[in-house]
């Protein structure tokens, strides 16, 4: 696959609005997405992640703005005339037609050679995981398989661009994760530029070469899942894109206050003084027992405090531990931590924990 980081700019939306009424969906959408870059759409339901799709597609008009694919202007180009395979959430089969037939569908309307059409059936067929099915009927599938097929579908035509309008919703979560690591492996493979809408944030996360997140009609972070989620721009993306511990705080004279507790953390030297958010992942939080052999964190670093866990949600190898201490009252702190650790330690509900806030992961706002 081409790197995504030196790769041209395939795809470029310059100033695109949309209004429907007095309703705005897309305020001034600005995005570059480089040739064979996979890119996901994320964002709450209402966000203009679809409308956007939708204009990329010709599916709608922008109100505003310019839209380009390979260096052409499609910005009101129809449907037909622009160069890509979209799949949607319902797979949208035709449930008359044969498994071979709704493959071969965009070949046969461009009047494909009917040898040229049986060979890319098959070879797609193949790819999806699905060799053999040629002559099964939609409703004799799966949920997965018919959006296999969708896939194969789209890609039928060797577009430039896919299109992938959150074809995962309507599957059950063993199937999502299955099917979601077979696109991601597939694109790879293919090479194909590709923009997924979701709402699934770990789908996001798991996927894409880069992640859009947006809310009310605007872009608030575009960056790789390391960094949308390690450093958010906004305090939205700190909340929507993950779990964050989230603690109401003031910066006085270039120190952070959370209660009465006072922490150590680089940027806020620089910030100015008033109310603030602090914003931090659980598993940004360090934990030793209070008791016992184990080494245990400084007492004289700042970041360092005593804790006592009020309960802890099972999650498999990791849970949720919630915790509250004096020094944060009456805010409580989510705490990742491992089974193993748990059951070494002895620890339960009203044991007490060793905490240690890492100053470099705080996110203030």
């Amino acid at each position: 696959m081409t790197d995504p980081t030196v790769a041209a700019s395939y795809l470029k939306l310059s100033g695109v609005h949309k209004a429907f009424g007095a309703f705005t969906a897309l305020k001034s959408i600005d995005l570059d997405i480089r040739q064979g870059e996979f890119v996901c759409f994320l964002g709450p339901s209402g966000c203009g992640k679809t409308t956007l799709l939708r204009i990329i597609a010709g599916l709608e008009t922008p109100t505003a703005g310019r839209v380009e694919q390979g260096g052409r202007d499609i910005t009101t180009a129809p449907p037909a005339e622009r160069d890509y395979g979209i799949v949607f959430q319902s797979y949208a089969l035709f449930p008359n037609l044969t498994v071979a037939d709704n493959v071969a569908y965009g070949l046969v309307n461009r009047r494909t050679p009917r040898d040229d059409v049986q060979r890319r059936v098959t070879e797609l067929l193949k790819l999806v995981g699905l060799p053999g099915s040629e002559k099964k009927f939609p409703g004799q599938l799966s949920g997965g398989q018919q959006q296999r097929i969708a896939l194969a579908r789209a890609l039928a035509t060797s577009p430039g661009l896919l299109l992938l309008d959150e074809p995962l919703s309507a599957l059950d979560a063993l199937e999502r994760v299955r099917l979601r690591q077979e696109i991601r492996a597939l694109q790879q493979k293919v090479g194909v530029t590709t923009i997924m809408v979701t709402h699934d944030q770990e789908e996001a996360l798991s996927v894409a070469d880069r992640i859009v997140v947006m809310n009310h009609g605007v872009i608030e972070q575009v960056g790789d899942a390391i960094s949308v989620y390690r450093e958010p721009a906004t305090p939205f993306v700190a909340d929507f894109v993950g779990k964050v511990n989230v603690l109401p705080g003031r910066i006085a004279t270039g120190e952070l206050s959370v209660g009465t507790f006072r922490l150590r953390n680089d940027a806020t030297a620089r910030a100015a003084d008033g109310e603030v958010k602090v914003y931090l992942r659980p598993e940004d939080v360090l934990a030793r027992p209070t008791r016992g052999g184990a080494p245990s964190f400084a007492t004289d670093d700042p970041n360092v405090f005593d804790a006592e866990i009020e309960k802890i949600e099972f999650l498999g190898s990791f849970c949720h531990v919630h915790v509250r201490s004096d020094a944060f009252a009456p805010n409580r702190l989510t705490v990742y931590l491992s089974l193993n650790f748990l059951t070494e330690q002895a620890l339960s509900v009203g044991s007490m924990l060793r905490l240690k806030l890492l100053p470099e992961r705080l996110r203030v706002f």
